[in-house]
């Protein structure tokens, strides 16, 4: 993951996470299992957890849970590091009090972190403008609309901006967790809270692995049978010459209309299709890889495993390992095709 380094133990081990009436349990958790944890193995300096909030008494969590402040917000500006772990719905307003708590604690020194949702209540404070900045991939659109100073990346697990970072969703919490306690405690330590956890101390890849492949809305109808066979005959040859008869155009203007309509061009649409059929083809079937590069239009190894990192960040036989179904079954090998 991108990110700017700072070695060396956080001078002030205070914790505080920022608990709030519709507390999203998971990443609450996150922190509180790396940071709230006892750790009397890793030696003195292990960081000292607490929990703040706005509201007094006893708050609700989500799936049923209470939760019971230890503090209010007066004691975020105490803490060398606070948390926000989600927050209830990215369309609902921050209270100005939780704002300003946050700015004090920033202007004071303390780092901000912020685990998925919890990126909108930092760019509702305005510290997150003129920097980068991520968040789950399903908000990261509405994140850089609403917020468009702010340099939103929705491919990396987590951002490291010095004094501020922001993760992506749910699990990357424990990525981001685990990468401060890197940064403070060294890399021997992250490991050990990594084995203890049952994790990898650090994953390959970004959320684009993750990212659920988006159905893509009809083309205007000159454009839709040319796509629908584009789509069928990924393992061929498709130039562009042959396209632009199809659709009844001059080249100039075929490539002109499918950009309008589809956003990309079409060989840069070849190639996120291909990659699809190259996804769906590791999820469920156990062909190898030159036979999957094959069948999907890439016709070598290689030029697969360039198209796949470079749009997931990720390698075709990492991913197999991590979503494949197991099929039992090979299935018949493709013949030879060409790439485009």
């Amino acid at each position: 993951m991108p990110t700017r380094r700072h070695p060396g133990k956080p001078r002030n081990p205070l914790v505080a996470a920022l608990v709030y009436d519709g507390l999203c349990g998971f990443e609450f958790a996150c922190a509180a299992e790396v940071f709230g944890l006892p750790r009397p193995e890793l030696g003195p300096g292990w960081y000292h957890f607490e929990t703040c909030a706005a509201e007094r008494g006893t708050l609700r969590a989500q799936h049923g849970l209470r939760v019971v402040a230890d503090a209010a917000l007066e004691r975020l500006v105490e803490a060398g590091t606070v948390i926000i772990p989600g927050w209830k719905d990215i369309d609902a307003a921050v209270p100005v009090r939780v704002l300003e708590a946050l700015r004090a604690a920033h202007a004071r020194g303390a780092r901000l972190l912020s685990i998925c949702s919890g990126s909108f209540v930092l760019a509702a404070t305005g510290l997150l403008d003129g920097r980068r900045a991520t968040t789950h991939w399903r908000y990261a659109e509405a994140l850089q609309r609403r917020y468009p100073r702010i340099a939103v990346d929705p491919a990396v697990l987590y951002v490291d901006e010095g004094q501020i970072l922001t993760s992506a969703g749910s699990a990357a919490g424990l990525d981001l967790c685990l990468h401060l306690v890197r940064r403070d405690h060294g890399p021997d330590i992250a490991n050990q809270v990594a084995r203890r956890l049952v994790i990898p101390p650090h994953r390959d890849g970004g959320q684009a692995q993750f990212v659920e492949r988006p159905v893509r809305k009809r083309e205007a109808s000159a454009l839709s049978k040319v796509i629908d066979t584009m789509q069928r005959r990924l393992a061929s040859h498709q130039p562009i010459a042959e396209l632009a008869a199809m659709a009844a155009m001059s080249e100039r203007s075929f490539m002109r209309r499918f950009k309008e309509a589809t956003g990309m061009s079409p060989g840069d649409w070849l190639i996120s299709a291909r990659v699809d059929r190259a996804r769906e083809l590791l999820e469920g079937s156990a062909l190898p890889i030159d036979a999957i590069a094959d069948e999907c239009g890439f016709g070598s190894p290689i030029t697969l495993r360039h198209h796949f990192r470079r749009k997931l960040g990720i390698s075709p036989s990492a991913y197999r390992a991590r979503f494949a179904r197991h099929s039992s079954t090979a299935g018949s090998m493709p013949g030879k095709s060409t790439s485009v």
